[in-house]
């Protein structure tokens, strides 16, 4: 599967011959407070990134092997570049335990970002006999799911792993399909950051640490729902509504991720068997990772290539042991093969970022990173979305993510409707006292006196877990008995995935002008109807994958 142009594999083997040689000297002495480091090692130098440790005066205090890094801990500013400077290592973030959100609500910036659709006009869905409020799902019926689910609903040996902000795993609409027993949280909340702002806010659980079945956010539980919400006479349907999720939370009840998170969710994923995982979010604190960026600092520069070489090592290991990696593009509708500036990073803490000057060796993580199948969205009538990152060599699907701009005025009802957390609507704002809604953004459904909220949501974000729904579907289909249930080698699902979308051509004129109230914005779709910038391979077709021969 071709990525980047750049080639973050080729990337990844240039950063572990990077660096220059230290000579032997005595260990410096720790000043200042100490600080946990992520280490990563060149393939075979275990040892000597142990001694690089221990001469930029820090101490071992984990490590893993699995993915080649040290965990350190070392004290002063310079602990970083002093350990960074041994040709043993490939590179060095500190391990903040915190990323930043692939779609915070409220935001329409060049990240991975959600918008929520509230507004007053959600009156075009249509009756349906399905699901009770199928008939919203224009999404759904885009790419055939309606029908796919009657032929081809995927089976509970089929696991799907969602790397997201953590999944509502008692909403009544995924609960069925929820498997608590994998399900992990890899994160701590918590209340402020270091320079004593509001971060997550107050601990709901002992120690910080949220159970798995947990999502005070809201992303993760849309993502999920879209995904896999079960057959039940409630609510909606998901793409493969007889799979099993589980969670794998990395983010933040900010919305935030980091690194760790991250690789501990790959690696957990691999280890137990999910088939399939959907990566909604880019890794912080960098919107774009560059190598060696003349604005950034040596540390600056070390901790991209972490992330860089570190998210790799993961997804190769995951995709080793039969992964499929899906991710979503990017919200800052930028032609990511032709990158300009980027004054989005670091994003962490608040307030530290600065505008830099990129080119296409700087690289979003994980939709740009090698073995990932990445998604770009498409509003209801089809076209790319105006938030939608794009670019011909980075494009390898689209799938619907909403679009409240395609056509006349606003509506909700053009984004996502999925599964929302009742007490995270509360908290927003979004229900009132009652439990009723306060715009057209939020659907309640009630059943035998139960009632389950489900909202509007648009972004890349919402595109991938169509693309992870239809992987969950040939999975199924085309699996063979393996760890966890059945196994299918990632790269026959990308094939298929492949294979089964409906081919979409560019735009004529390929510089598609979005008009946008008073403004207007133009984006050049590069590539043939086979494969382009604006829809890669195809829209994702559940339909079809639910009826192909392999």
């Amino acid at each position: 599967m071709r990525r980047v142009a750049s080639g973050t594999m080729a990337l990844a083997a240039a950063l572990a011959l990077a660096g220059c040689a230290q000579p032997a000297t005595a260990p410096r002495k720790p000043a200042g407070p100490q600080s946990d480091y992520l280490v990563f090692y060149a393939a075979g130098r275990h040892t000597q990134a142990v001694n690089a440790v221990e001469r930029a005066g820090g101490t071992t205090v984990g490590e893993d092997s699995r993915l080649g890094y040290l965990l350190a801990r070392g004290a002063g500013g310079g602990f970083a570049e002093g350990v960074g400077a041994d040709q043993a290592i490939v590179g060095v973030s500190a391990d903040r335990r915190i990323g930043f959100a692939t779609a915070h609500q409220g935001t329409h910036q060049a990240a991975l970002r959600r918008r929520p659709a509230a507004f007053p006009d959600a009156s075009s869905f249509t009756k349906s006999t399905a699901e009770p409020l199928a008939g919203r799902q224009w999404n759904m019926r885009m790419i055939g799911a309606e029908r796919a689910n009657t032929k081809a609903p995927g089976t509970k040996k089929v696991l799907v792993g969602v790397i997201d902000t953590g999944v509502d795993g008692k909403h009544p609409d995924i609960a069925p399909n929820f498997n608590r027993e994998l399900s992990r949280n890899f994160v701590t909340d918590r209340p402020k950051d270091e320079r004593g702002e509001t971060l997550d806010g107050p601990c709901e659980a002992e120690g910080c640490k949220d159970p798995a079945d947990v999502d005070d956010d809201g992303h993760g539980t849309h993502v999920a729902s879209t995904i896999a919400s079960p057959i039940n006479g409630i609510g909606i349907a998901g793409v493969a509504p007889g799979v099993q999720i589980v969670n794998l939370r990395a983010g933040q009840d900010s919305g935030f991720f980091f690194l760790k998170p991250s690789l501990d969710a790959l690696a957990h994923a691999a280890d137990i068997g999910v088939d399939v995982v959907n990566m909604s979010y880019y890794v912080d604190p960098w919107l774009f990772n560059c190598k060696a960026n003349a604005a950034d600092t040596k540390k600056q520069q070390l901790e991209q290539q972490a992330v860089i070489t570190g998210m790799q090592r993961a997804l190769d290991y995951a995709r080793s042991r039969g992964v499929t990696l899906i991710s979503a593009l990017g919200n800052g509708g930028t032609d990511l093969g032709h990158p300009k500036v980027d004054d989005q990073s670091p994003g962490y803490p608040k307030g530290d970022e600065k505008e830099r000057k990129i080119d296409n060796s700087c690289v979003n993580v994980p939709a740009e990173s090698g073995g990932v199948v990445s998604v770009s969205a498409v509003g209801p009538s089809g076209r790319k979305a105006i938030y939608s990152d794009y670019g011909v060599e980075q494009t390898d699907l689209a799938a619907p993510g909403g679009d409240i701009l395609d056509g006349q005025g606003a509506k909700a009802d053009r984004g996502i409707l999925a599964a929302a957390p009742e007490h995270v609507l509360r908290a927003s704002g979004r229900i009132d006292a009652r439990g009723n809604p306060k715009g057209a953004d939020v659907v309640k459904d009630c059943k035998d006196g139960r009632c389950s909220y489900y909202q509007y949501l648009e972004g890349t974000s919402m595109a991938s877990p169509h693309a992870t729904g239809v992987a969950a579907i040939l999975i199924s289909r085309f699996g063979k008995p393996g760890k966890g249930g059945v196994h299918l080698d990632p790269a026959t699902t990308e094939r298929l995935l492949h294979k089964t979308a409906t081919q979409k051509a560019c735009p004529t004129p390929r510089r598609y002008v979005y008009k946008i109230y008073n403004k207007t914005e133009t984006h050049e779709c590069e590539g043939d109807r086979a494969d382009n910038g604006f829809y890669g391979h195809g829209i994702v077709d559940a339909w079809k994958a639910a009826t192909t021969e392999q």
